[in-house]
């Protein structure tokens, strides 16, 4: 922990990792609170990203300029979508500390680092050295030691039963 702020993960293979670091956000700017938000291998379209798409004190920022899942990537598709990842997480941190943000969420962090688009010690580096008013989320499958080593509250996220199993498609308002 630092000063007042925290480090949350939202983690595991269920439903809800995003939500909940969205439901956030939205408590924070709700209360005044600005707010920087980067979704890693997300293309920003998805329905609470228009939602808050409009609000003056939130930041949206996204990076997948390919459009595909990383294991359908060709190498000159991974190597844009690192550039644009790392670019990506360097305007986020930019703006949350210029801005004086309380909440900088990165979602989908843990598989950006895990596909090897992000530098993980980027990411601890700034854990570390955040101001001390920065609270921050981390979301994605399979965090690694050190990203939990960081945080402060560790929610994991279990899939018991999903309707995709049974072969219903995501749906726009519910998944999207």
């Amino acid at each position: 922990m630092k000063g007042t702020s925290c480090v949350h993960l939202y983690h595991g293979n269920g439903k809800g990792k995003t939500t909940a670091a969205i439901g956030l956000a939205v408590r924070c700017a709700g209360r005044g609170g600005k707010v920087v938000i980067a979704q890693f291998l997300k293309d920003g379209t998805s329905g609470e990203c228009r939602a808050l798409a409009s609000r003056p004190d939130v930041t949206l920022l996204a990076a997948n300029p390919v459009g595909k899942f990383s294991f359908q990537m060709d190498e000159a598709e991974k190597q844009r979508t690192a550039e644009a990842v790392r670019r990506t997480f360097d305007a986020a941190v930019r703006f949350a500390v210029q801005e004086d943000a309380r909440l900088l969420v990165l979602d989908e962090v843990c598989a950006a680092i895990a596909c090897g688009f992000l530098d993980e010690q980027a990411v601890t580096a700034l854990l570390d050295s955040r101001p001390d008013t920065l609270e921050v989320v981390l979301t994605g499958r399979d965090p690694s030691d050190a990203l939990c080593a960081r945080a402060d509250y560790i929610t994991e996220m279990v899939a018991h039963r999903h309707p995709f199993e049974q072969g219903l498609a995501a749906r726009e308002g519910i998944e999207l």
